[in-house]
């Protein structure tokens, strides 16, 4: 069974790993959910280097529905004690390609 993250980049036609999206500047959908104020894809900022979550879930498919959920209701301790915002905002089409951006650094 595919997990949701997974359903919804195939749904929005994105590929991921190896792809374009392997590229150091944030896709325009991070930068219009306000991703940025908080990540860098190199860098720790307030939140964690993109790069650096990929690496940690490089290889567990279900962390990625985790992360969604995250995004989407805020949590806090995967990366210390800054919690991060809820975001519910987001849409299912920016989400996978936030996403899909992320897995393929």
């Amino acid at each position: 069974m595919k997990s949701i993250v997974v359903s919804m980049i195939a749904a929005a036609g994105l590929i991921v790993a190896g792809s374009a999206f392997a590229e150091t500047e944030m896709p325009a959908v991070a930068k219009k959910n306000n991703c940025t104020a908080c990540h860098k894809v190199d860098k720790k900022v307030v939140g964690p280097a993109w790069k650096d979550v990929a690496a940690k879930y490089k290889g567990d498919a279900a962390a990625w529905d985790k992360i969604a959920a995250k995004i989407k209701k805020g949590g806090s301790g995967a990366w210390g004690s800054m919690p991060m915002p809820a975001n519910p905002k987001v849409s299912d089409a920016d989400m996978a390609e936030i996403l899909a951006f992320i897995k393929g650094l």
